[in-house]
């Protein structure tokens, strides 16, 4: 009986080693998002939310307009000259995060400019995305096949994808994503 006990003793250090050698080894986690009715940028805050991870807009220099009309002629134009739209947002410290969760609109299928401009201004090599996409019907389009594109070393993972606002029903959707990934317990 006594060596069974020293067995489970032993047995329970040792997982609690293990554990603690996994998580400090695990980086950081980061949600970085571009978002411009807001769709996405409430998915990222559900994300933050049940993740804790931190949190940053894709922000430009020069942003696109508020008007609706004249933001389907900016993006277009950019489209068309495969353009990168400079941006304010600059993460000092991306060799921090191993999980990267990325968040834009699906634009035309493919993702906006501007969050090319992210991908290509960092290394992805090794580390971990996630995409989400808010969508008009578009679901994920090629945004997918953009990223791995863009990020050929990173590890990407299954997307989400949310037509619109996402309803009633987002928070949920967000969890089970999240529980799949191994970044949410109940």
């Amino acid at each position: 009986m006594k060596q069974k006990i020293i067995i489970l003793l032993g047995l329970m250090f040792l997982s609690g080693y293990v554990f603690s050698a996994m998580a400090q080894q695990r980086g950081k986690t980061l949600i970085v998002y571009f978002s411009e009715s807001g769709n996405t940028r409430n998915m990222a805050t559900i994300i933050r939310e049940l993740t804790g991870a931190d949190l940053v807009e894709i922000e430009m220099q020069n942003p696109y307009s508020d008007n609706y009309s004249t933001l389907l002629d900016e993006a277009e134009r950019d489209l068309l000259a495969n353009a990168r739209p400079a941006l304010r947002t600059h993460i000092e410290n991306m060799d921090e995060y191993d999980t990267v969760f990325v968040g834009y609109p699906n634009w035309y299928a493919i993702l906006p400019m501007p969050v090319y401009t992210f991908l290509e201004s960092y290394n992805f090599d090794g580390k971990r995305i996630i995409p989400f996409c808010s969508h008009g019907n578009g679901m994920l389009g090629e945004t997918v096949a953009n990223i791995c594109k863009s990020c050929p070393g990173a590890d990407i993972r299954e997307a989400l994808s949310v037509t619109y606002s996402g309803g009633s029903s987002l928070r949920n959707e967000i969890q089970k994503w999240l529980t799949k990934h191994n970044l949410y317990n109940n």
